[in-house]
């Protein structure tokens, strides 16, 4: 019998804390260029965290929050 059952069974990950210019972008329906375009003009949008020297990311936790403002 095969201990590890990861072989046949999907594993369920949980969303990623944090979104890509890409995935932002689709959260809204918009381009990545448009992401960064509001990053520079609109206040109220989320500014981007830097994890490491180009990785640059959105918290979803901010996102939603600024959902919810809106």
């Amino acid at each position: 019998m095969n201990s590890n059952n990861n072989s046949n069974a999907k594993e369920i990950l949980a969303p990623s804390p944090f979104l890509t210019d890409i995935s932002t972008g689709k959260r809204y329906g918009v381009s990545r260029v448009t992401i960064w375009r509001w990053v520079a003009t609109d206040p109220t949008f989320p500014p981007p965290v830097k994890l490491s020297p180009g990785c640059t990311r959105w918290k979803l936790s901010d996102l939603m929050a600024w959902e919810a403002a809106k």
